[in-house]
């Protein structure tokens, strides 16, 4: 279940004698709450960075699937232009394919590069992800400690009432 800053900021919490410092626990969820909206909207803009370099590479691929039908078409208008001139089309094909060649490592170069870009993203959410998990488990573990410390206090408190009445009642017999 997710649940929302908001739903953090708002909880509302059981009071109980001796319960927590309600203005303490109000500041520890503002705390909370900030923290988590704000990892909330990074998390929402390497989306969208993440989804844009996605369709950049896929604008590219689509790119490059014409630059590789250019090139058909360029190797049958050169077959064509042979027919005519053999010296004229041995150039204009040695040209194309050069052109190509360089449009396509052109290509391949800045795929390359959006998909470095893409699993350094990736790297990164995973990164602020377990940055998140880290600081819930601590926030978690000082929860834990306070109710532990709630309960071993409860229990001196009892332990202490009790005292003077067992005391009281071996004394009397």
């Amino acid at each position: 279940m997710r649940i929302t800053p908001l739903e953090v900021q708002n909880h509302q919490f059981s009071r109980r004698f001796n319960g927590l410092d309600g203005e303490e626990v109000e500041t520890f969820l503002k705390l909370v709450a900030d923290d988590y909206e704000n990892m909330l909207r990074d998390n929402e803009r390497l989306k969208d960075t993440v989804h844009q370099l996605e369709k950049r590479n896929s604008e590219l691929t689509s790119g490059e699937q014409v630059l590789r039908e250019t090139l058909v078409s360029a190797q049958s208008m050169a077959e064509k232009l042979r027919e005519t001139a053999v010296a004229e089309s041995e150039a204009l094909l040695s040209a194309s394919e050069i052109r190509a060649e360089r449009i396509v490592d052109a290509s391949h170069r800045r795929a390359a590069t959006l998909t470095w870009e893409i699993r350094e993203l990736r790297s990164m959410r995973t990164r602020y992800a377990s940055a998140l998990r880290s600081t819930i488990d601590t926030h978690v573990a000082m929860i834990d400690s306070l109710e532990s410390a709630e309960d071993t206090t409860e229990k001196t408190i009892i332990a202490t009432r009790e005292l003077p009445t067992a005391g009281l009642v071996s004394g009397g017999t």
